[in-house]
């Protein structure tokens, strides 16, 4: 009895010692690896014109036209005479700009109002023209726009997972969904004069909230410049004409430039 009790004693260590090998073969195994793996940051698409490409870690910092999607929220004409916190006309010039950025860039675009057909009014009609690939997703009432099925797919079918948001009001229509997309997994940034909002304070509470919860602030110029990233591109003209829009002042030190070379090619009496 004592023999077999031992003979069943090693058996048993034997399996023990097998169990224990194969978990720690678990543990380095194919999916472990590949979950190691995934966490590394994508090797970046190369970014035509640039004397040295960025690497992984540095490619993150700056937007990347290849991952981007720009949500223009609610830009609707009866919320347009509740705003304070901005100049109208510069509200409406720099959402358009926007548009024509993301048009340029290669950015899809997707537009929404809540309810169009109340008091909050239309969308700014000049969109249309300055985004003519936008795509319109009407809501159902939804305040946020992260509320409505139709939306959140349509973004999800880009397959992008960096948003750029404007919108009015700041407070709610950008604040709701940016803080909602952020909690999901995307980065997101918002266009603070691109947005315009019913007080200064409502403007800069929301400011503070959003950074709180991760979401980048930045402005229209910004956007132009990282999505633009060189002037070594064949399309330089069409991105100069979008600075002179957005820029008064810089359209008069182009108009300045201008002027002078053609002073200096003429032939001196």
């Amino acid at each position: 009895m004592r023999s077999r009790d031992m003979k069943r004693g090693v058996v048993l260590s034997s399996v023990a010692l097998t169990a224990l090998v194969g978990l720690g073969v678990l543990m380095r195994s194919p999916p472990a690896l590949a979950q190691a793996r995934d966490a590394a940051p994508a090797a970046p698409t190369p970014i035509p014109g640039l004397s040295r490409q960025p690497s992984a870690a540095a490619a993150q910092a700056l937007l990347d036209p290849n991952d981007t999607v720009l949500l223009l929220l609610d830009h609707q004409s009866g919320l347009f005479q509740t705003v304070k916190d901005v100049p109208l006309p510069e509200l409406r010039a720099n959402t358009v700009v926007l548009a024509k950025i993301a048009e340029l860039a290669k950015v899809p675009i997707l537009t929404t109002a809540s309810e169009p057909n109340g008091t909050n009014g239309p969308l700014m009609p000049e969109l249309a023209q300055a985004a003519p690939s936008a795509k319109y997703i009407p809501r159902k009432g939804e305040v946020s726009a992260w509320d409505n099925a139709d939306f959140v797919n349509a973004v999800k079918a880009t397959g992008r997972k960096t948003l750029i948001m404007a919108g009015v009001w700041t407070s709610v229509c950008v604040a709701f969904p940016a803080l909602q997309a952020k909690a999901d997994g995307y980065k997101v940034y918002a266009v603070m004069d691109a947005s315009g909002d019913m007080s200064e304070m409502a403007s800069q509470t929301t400011l503070a909230r959003m950074t709180q919860a991760g979401i980048v602030p930045v402005t229209t110029n910004v956007v132009l410049c990282e999505l633009q990233r060189t002037w070594n591109r064949p399309d330089a003209a069409r991105w100069g004409a979008l600075y002179n829009e957005l820029v008064p002042n810089y359209r008069a030190v182009a108009e300045s430039y201008q002027r002078a070379q053609e002073a200096a090619k003429k032939p001196q009496k």
